[in-house]
């Protein structure tokens, strides 16, 4: 552990403005030849963030939350005898955004019941490392940073692995679940949004790998002799995963209804320096097309995907991988009559949704009609649920929110390692 002199400045922390990431100056960054106690303003200004490749021009001072005033004991959490016994919490999702919210939850009250429901098995990862754990080189059991059962036993949270969420009663606050019915006092929808598969796109002949274990099938599906692998949808995890795949020796192909490659980022011109760097990478770039078929060819001892675009180009390759944007599943907000808005409608200061006891973060969220499904600002809408949900048991007015969340601008970092972006 580091120790510093009496008379020193207290160790500070900075959080990355594109992916979230904590830099503790108490801590450092070893693997990157920081030790502990290296200040933030003695950092190379060519150091990178060891999670999304950021410089800390892109670094902010952060403050963790301060949760203490709404806090309590674990006797204080704890029903009167002779009461019905607490339901406490229910989390549904165990990505980045169910992990951070019973985390933070957990942080206001020691002794509050909290289940956490998964359709995986809840195994915590950094997702931003999926689209260049080849360039990295890492193992894949490197990318797990600890088990769903570790971190349910850190957090003293009951952990429903491998347990699909189907209903929603808010008549008898409940949550139906193929485990069984699940009570509770308040409930938080971190179930994210899954990739946006276009009608005429057969979902068995294409992989989307928007969580781990979608992932880890299919790197096995490709380990081996490099493969050609055509890619629909050149925003910024199809670009991603096409210079990851390249770089590892795999042929590509990327397509895509727009001229360029991360076409959204107009302004910034961010396709054309690129493809410019991708000239000397096995990649093809095939703008202005939409893909009107794909089938299974079979010949000669093996199958292969026939992908046929609306104008007649047929592209023959071994696998098909989908980027074409996320759609957040309305199956449990349409039980629970939530109100809808491109995805769940929160509420821009408390994260709540329509119904008083329901929050939401993440990927499945929407403030204004607007989704913004990146890393960054999951940690300070956790902070916010948590806050307002220990406000509320301790007798706080409902209407009080005593950490209000901000929407801030989004930094993205496109984590394209041949010619790397950040855009504002």
């Amino acid at each position: 552990m580091n120790t510093q002199p009496a008379d020193a400045a207290p160790f500070q922390q900075y959080i990355c403005n594109a992916c979230g990431l904590i830099y503790d100056e108490a801590k450092g960054d070893p693997d990157s030849g920081l030790p502990p106690g290296t200040r933030f303003a003695d950092i190379p200004d060519d150091w990178e963030c060891p999670l999304c490749a950021v410089t800390k021009k892109d670094f902010s001072p952060y403050t963790p939350p301060d949760l203490s005033k709404p806090r309590t004991t674990p006797a204080a959490s704890k029903r009167p005898t002779g009461k019905k016994e607490s339901a406490g919490v229910v989390i549904v999702g165990a990505g980045h955004a169910g992990w951070q919210v019973a985390q933070a939850i957990r942080a206001t009250d020691a002794g509050l019941p909290i289940t956490l429901v998964t359709a995986c098995s809840g195994d915590v990862y950094d997702k931003p490392l999926l689209s260049v754990a080849l360039t990295k080189r890492l193992p894949l059991p490197q990318l797990v940073r600890e088990t769903g059962a570790q971190a349910a036993s850190r957090l003293g949270v009951r952990l429903l692995a491998h347990t699909q969420a189907t209903r929603i009663c808010t008549r008898t606050n409940t949550l139906t679940t193929t485990r069984g019915n699940q009570p509770f006092d308040e409930l938080v929808l971190a179930h994210g949004a899954q990739v946006a598969l276009p009608p005429n796109l057969p979902a068995e002949l294409c992989w989307r790998v928007n969580h781990l274990d979608a992932y880890l099938k299919f790197r096995a599906a490709i380990a081996g002799a490099p493969q050609h692998i055509a890619i629909i949808g050149a925003g910024l995890i199809g670009s991603e995963l096409a210079n990851d795949l390249a770089l590892a020796g795999h042929r590509v192909t990327l397509l895509d209804q727009a001229p360029t490659p991360l076409a959204r980022w107009s302004p910034a011109d961010a396709g054309e320096p690129v493809l410019t760097a991708w000239k000397h990478l096995p990649i093809a770039f095939v703008g202005q097309v939409s893909i009107a078929s794909i089938d299974n060819v079979t010949g000669e001892g093996n199958s292969v995907r026939m992908v046929t675009t609306a104008c007649g180009q047929r592209i023959e390759a071994d696998h098909v991988l989908v980027a074409t944007g996320l759609s957040t599943p309305n199956r449990l907000a349409l039980s629970a009559g939530l109100a809808w808005h491109n995805g769940i409608a929160v509420d821009a200061t408390t994260l709540a949704t329509s119904h008083a006891h329901i929050h939401a973060l993440g990927d499945c969220i929407t403030i204004n009609g607007l989704a913004s499904r990146y890393i960054e600002p999951i940690g300070r809408q956790a902070a916010t649920i948590a806050a307002k949900l220990a406000a509320r048991r301790a007798g706080a007015p409902d209407t009080e929110c005593p950490l209000p969340y901000v929407v801030k601008p989004a930094v993205v970092r496109v984590k394209t390692t041949s010619c790397p972006l950040t855009l504002h």
